[in-house]
């Protein structure tokens, strides 16, 4: 036997503990060494100590607890070989001291999570959001750098310059590992809050063929719930959670048996999370009493109609229209007015929908979801021709395997009219 093959069952399970729990044992060594670059090469150190000493002694009870141990560990000799040891020496006795004394838990306590602390620091306003978002995934999440730069069709390298940097303005600025207090909170709170949605979406944008990341969207829910205790009647924070429970309600119903999307107008709704849904419902309604609607708000609405309808045909489209022409107010989005289109379709028909696509062509020109849309109203317009064109281009520009197979099955249904 090789001897990649006798480790082979080690590394898998490293690649999970790592893929599920990396941003989680990240974010609190980051919390521990207020040094994003020493916590990384430590937690890399760590896992690959596990590789040897796992495959040699088998999987420890607690694996979470020892890499953190050894991670400390390693952070140690790190600082000790490093050529200015001396001035290191703090920061030592600081990493021996928590070696001593403070016992590795599993998990923190939900209000002093580090992980929340985290999302505050790599939101601080002297961070663009792009920045934000990239140093969050990264370092809250456990994504690779490779990952986050394809999500934002950057560079590897361009990338990974971009974090670097980031890293080095935080430790310059002496930006704190901290939940802000009620003078800074509401500077920070809309980056945070953009910040765990795009975590969740995260959670659907790179689960490959299984479509989902289910540990990203129990992460951003988890975020979700520590923002609502810790700023109790924000309605923004409840709209946002709101609008992540209502989604993930929808999971089991989301992908076919053949590895294909279904739409809403195909999801078998007996398979939908209904306790999911009302504590959804629940926190719309209770938000939107107190006044104050904003785009997390409108967007959770939106899903609620769709979640509250018996059928796709029973779905109140005039309702939902006019949620998302509320929602285009709040900010110059084109998608926005995409997903109007799309309900405006189901009541004034696809020819109708089909004139308001033209102004907002330029703008979605490599959007895929916009050819989607225009191929299913041009079908439903009886434009056959056009819409394999428009059938074409968003098999050409989707980047989940799901989606093409819907797509392609869509195309071809077309030739059996």
């Amino acid at each position: 036997m090789s001897e990649f093959s006798a480790t082979a069952p080690v590394a898998v399970a490293i690649d999970r503990i790592a893929r599920q729990d990396g941003g989680r044992l990240l974010s609190s060594l980051v919390g521990s060494f207020r040094d994003f670059q020493l916590a990384e090469d430590s937690l890399q150190d760590a896992l690959e100590s596990a590789l040897v000493h796992w495959h040699r002694n088998g999987l420890p009870a607690s694996p979470n607890a020892w890499l953190m141990q050894v991670a400390r560990r390693k952070a140690i000799d790190r600082l000790r070989r490093s050529a200015n040891f001396q001035a290191k020496s703090a920061e030592i006795t600081h990493l021996i001291e928590l070696e001593n004394t403070s016992p590795v838990a599993d998990e923190p306590d939900p209000i002093g999570d580090e992980r929340l602390k985290l999302i505050f620091a790599c939101c601080h306003p002297a961070l663009d959001r792009k920045t934000c978002v990239a140093l969050t995934l990264r370092s809250v999440c456990g994504l690779k750098t490779e990952e986050i730069a394809d999500a934002f069709l950057d560079r590897h390298e361009a990338m990974a310059q971009r974090l670097v940097r980031a890293r080095d303005k935080i430790a310059k600025a002496g930006i704190a590992y901290e939940v802000p207090g009620a003078d800074d909170w509401a500077a920070r709170l809309e980056s945070v809050l953009a910040v765990v949605y795009l975590i969740f979406n995260e959670g659907y944008a790179s689960g490959g063929d299984s479509h989902i990341r289910a540990d990203l969207c129990d992460e951003a829910i988890r975020l979700g719930r520590l923002l609502t205790m810790l700023r109790p009647g924000e309605p923004e924070i409840e709209g946002l959670l709101s609008l992540m429970l209502l989604h993930h309600a929808r999971r089991a119903a989301r992908i076919g048996d053949g590895g294909e999307v279904l739409t809403l107008e195909t999801q078998d709704r007996s398979l939908w999370d209904r306790e999911g849904i009302a504590e959804g419902v629940a926190l719309i309604e209770g938000a939107l009493k107190r006044g104050r609607p904003g785009p997390y708000q409108l967007q959770a609405a939106i899903i609620a109609v769709h979640a509250e309808a018996p059928n796709f045909a029973g779905t109140d489209w005039q309702e939902i229209a006019w949620l998302y022409a509320e929602l285009a107010r709040t900010a110059d989005n084109p998608v926005y007015e995409l997903n109007r289109i799309v309900a405006l379709s189901y009541v004034e028909g696809p020819a109708s929908a089909l004139a308001c696509l033209k102004p907002i062509a330029m703008a979605l020109v490599e959007y895929q979801p916009f050819y989607a849309v225009q191929a299913d109203l041009l079908a439903r317009a009886g434009q056959l021709d056009q819409a394999r064109l428009a059938y074409v281009r968003a098999i050409e520009l989707s980047q989940s395997d799901a989606e093409k197979l819907f797509l392609s099955q869509r195309l071809e249904a077309l030739a059996s009219g």
